[in-house]
């Protein structure tokens, strides 16, 4: 099996143009040239993460349903792109729209950033009639319920490229996902409700396959690792990391060290041979496992692979979609879990931590390798990375099972220092001020039902997961600077009664 990427190069966006064979062939031939322009306006500006193909201009309904089900099935297409240059009329667009599984950005754009107000006569209105030919083009959408991200602005605006980047990064997550295996090594914790979900709905929903393996299956290849690899991935640990003296070479816990970087060696072969892209794990079923998996987990969510702990599939899923979104860009992303607080009045932060697993991409410092007791799970002390995340913008977001649909919550959120260092508490973490408030952000996130696994995102912000959920069809809640509870609880119930009455019967 191909190691685990998370690159976008081998994906594509598709260009569309639409028009109409009412115009003659000299004004179709304007019209495919300057939508080439604008095709290459978006691709040579470097600012969309994924290739831009254009595709020749559209003028009747069997080349359009022609083309929806080819961007259909292509693997490397993950969205298209569609333009009305001239007035398309709409009733052609209906096969296609209605066949189109792929998702889709409606760019209301035109050819020229200026009007020549002089030179204008009736050739020129003819040619440039976006702004009424995507009228057209959005009505039909709507009223066939097609799902779709709308943005307006000329394609040399940098604002305007952000915002495609964005729905490119999420569509790109979305496609990441279709194939995505995830191994679960045990159940989740016993007795706990909020990672328990409908794995079928999920496969249904998302396209990701997730399935059980007894921990014993991963045991056996930790135990099979050759002493070499084993030496080869401690000097690679000395290399990297700031590694606490008892675990060095000759010191008296080196060989937990080992041990780890065993672990992390019979996780990785047994994901790269099944193919898998996210997995979980259970302190309360380690098999015959030493250690708690920590360094291996931390590890391997930065080489980009989903992990949720405690079993939660629903949260690995979300971190490897942040992975894939977040590929190229500074920043990382990160299983979360709000921990503990400190409620001084007006300056209230948020301490998020886990027991051990906590990406390392959400820093630039060197972190700190150590090793200390884990009073739970009942096995060795484990080895893990200890470090604080970098200060700046995140968001937080949270997958919940509501027993008819998945609901999306995210929360935006600003990184800062701890305002003390942290010798006793050995783990990675995070501290953050949520938007708009903490007692404002706290009391929704509750009253939403959202989980306590998050995944943080420093790498992608709210807009690209807002694409995400559109692109899936999810629910998707939102806490930021702009929310009070009021309007919060009104819409958690409005969405209640909306997303039942859109599933249907």
């Amino acid at each position: 099996m191909p190691k685990l990427t998370t690159s976008l190069e081998n994906y594509e966006l598709w260009f569309l143009t639409g028009s109409q064979g009412l115009y003659g062939e000299d004004t179709l031939a304007q019209v495919a040239q300057q939508s080439q322009e604008i095709a290459r306006t978006l691709e040579a500006s470097g600012d969309i993460p994924v290739k831009i193909v254009w595709k020749p201009v559209l003028k009747d309904s069997e080349s359009i349903r022609r083309i929806a089900l080819e961007a259909n099935a292509s693997d490397k297409t993950i969205g298209v792109i569609a333009w009305m240059h001239t007035f398309s009329p709409a009733k052609m667009w209906i096969a296609g729209l209605d066949a189109l599984r792929t998702p889709l950005l409606h760019l209301h754009t035109q050819a020229n950033v200026e009007l020549p107000w002089s030179e204008i006569d009736m050739d020129f209105m003819n040619l440039n009639q976006a702004a009424h030919g995507d009228r057209e083009f959005g009505y039909i959408a709507t009223r066939l319920g097609t799902s779709r991200k709308t943005v307006v602005g000329h394609a040399s605006n940098p604002a305007v490229r952000a915002r495609i980047a964005n729905w490119a990064r999420a569509a790109a997550g979305w496609a990441a996902l279709h194939e995505l295996k995830l191994a679960r090594f045990g159940d989740n914790m016993r007795f706990v409700a909020v990672t328990e979900g409908d794995k079928t709905e999920a496969e249904l929903r998302f396209g990701v396959q997730t399935n059980t393996w007894g921990v014993n299956d991963l045991v056996a290849r930790v135990d099979e690792q050759a002493d070499d690899a084993v030496d080869a991935l401690v000097a690679e640990y000395e290399d990297l990391y700031d590694v606490a003296p008892e675990l060095r070479r000759g010191a008296e816990r080196h060989e937990s060290l080992r041990y780890g970087a065993r672990l992390e060696l019979g996780l990785r072969s047994f994901l790269e041979e099944g193919g898998f892209g996210a997995f979980t794990t259970t302190f309360e079923d380690l098999g015959g496992l030493r250690q708690l998996p920590g360094l291996a987990v931390q590890r391997l969510m930065a080489d980009g692979y989903g992990f949720g702990a405690e079993g939660d599939w629903k949260t690995a899923i979300l971190v490897r979609a942040a992975k894939v979104m977040g590929a190229g860009l500074p920043g990382g992303a990160s299983l979360m879990e709000d921990y503990t607080y400190d409620m001084t009045p007006g300056d209230e932060l948020i301490l998020g931590a886990h027991m051990l697993e906590i990406c390392p991409t959400l820093t630039t410092s060197k972190p700190k390798l150590e090793i200390h007791p884990l009073g739970i799970g009942g096995r060795e002390d484990p080895v893990r990375l200890v470090f604080d995340t970098d200060p700046g913008e995140a968001v937080v977001v949270a997958m919940s099972d509501m027993r008819d649909r998945f609901r999306l919550t995210a929360n935006v959120v600003d990184v800062v220092p701890p305002r003390e260092s942290l010798p006793k508490l050995p783990v990675a973490r995070a501290v953050w001020k949520p938007r708009p408030d903490f007692a404002t952000s706290a009391a929704a996130w509750l009253t939403a039902g959202a989980a306590h696994h998050t995944v943080m995102s420093t790498a992608v912000g709210l807009e690209v997961f807002e694409d995400f959920a559109e692109i899936a069809r999810t629910e998707l809640l939102v806490i930021d600077e702009t929310t009070t509870l009021r309007q919060f609880s009104k819409e958690v119930r409005l969405n209640q009664a909306y997303y039942r009455l859109a599933q249907g019967l």
